[in-house]
């Protein structure tokens, strides 16, 4: 079950085994943080034994499969020291297989396309005060080989840890990351609120008293324009003498809007045909 005996190899066209997994902080030795927050595992060497025996693509690439809760994701390896029969995952790989310590995992080697586009969903608003996401993110993936549309991610900047969900992937729903131009794209946390934003009150305008504004004074004679402005009734030397007051020489519309022109006492307004007449 958990071996690959010598005489077998002949038969393999495919690498595809079942083995035990457990989550990394149960390896022995020292802690291994660096394959805790990345995409890669650790097989055993006799995986390695029979990948170099077979025609595969590289770089190595696997899915991961628990049959028993039909959960499956992408990985890659990072190194082949762990026991015969056994695996060593990152914790969130686990979680997002549903297995626990001892379970059986299937680990079988694919091929997958280059990835062109991946939609991520933080899952706190914390992931808000990271001045550069892209950046960080960009950094973070260096320890992944592969991405998986509806796995949770983990990603660890200043000694912290941020869960990220994989929404979309493009072209297909597990793509590799290795040597691509992606796109990165990014959903609003789990949490947010757009702020709202206070319709100020518009100004009210103060109720004018029309009754208060003092009306013109008008002199003897005098008529009021459609503006509200004096004008000068008469002709000639009667408008003349009936400018009188604040109003003397104050006004003077021009002739081409039909109106008259104050000419100095004595003189006549004469049509310009009529002056030409008299010279």
């Amino acid at each position: 079950m958990f071996g690959f005996p010598f005489n077998e190899l002949n038969f393999i066209r495919n690498f595809s085994v079942n083995l035990r997994c457990y989550s990394v902080m149960m390896m022995p030795g020292q802690e291994r943080e660096d394959v805790d927050v990345g995409g890669k595992i650790i097989l055993p060497p006799s995986a390695l034994d029979v990948l170099s025996r077979l025609n595969i693509q590289y770089p190595m690439l696997f899915r991961l499969r628990n049959s028993h809760a039909e959960r499956e994701t992408h990985c890659g390896v990072l190194e082949f020291i762990a026991e015969e029969g056994r695996c060593y995952l990152p914790h969130w790989m686990m979680r997002n297989l549903l297995l626990d310590e001892g379970d059986v995992v299937s680990v079988e080697n694919v091929p997958l396309p280059v990835a062109t586009y991946t939609k991520f969903q933080p899952q706190s608003v914390d992931f808000l005060d990271i001045s550069n996401p892209k950046v960080v993110l960009e950094k973070a993936l260096r320890n992944f080989a592969c991405l998986t549309a509806g796995d949770m991610i983990a990603i660890r900047y200043n000694d912290k840890s941020y869960e990220m969900c994989v929404l979309e992937t493009k072209p297909e729903k597990a793509v590799s990351i290795i040597e691509c131009d992606m796109n990165v794209e990014f959903d609003a946390p789990v949490g947010y609120k757009e702020p709202t934003r206070r319709r100020e009150a518009p100004e009210e305008e103060e109720d004018f008293d029309y009754t208060k504004v003092s009306k013109p004074r008008f002199a003897v004679g005098m008529t009021a324009d459609d503006d509200g402005c004096p004008g000068i009734s008469g002709h000639g030397h009667e408008a003349g003498r009936q400018e009188t007051g604040r109003w003397r020489g104050r006004r003077r519309r021009h002739p081409q809007r039909g109106a008259q022109l104050r000419l100095p006492r004595g003189q006549h307004h004469l049509h310009p045909q009529r002056q030409e007449e008299g010279g």
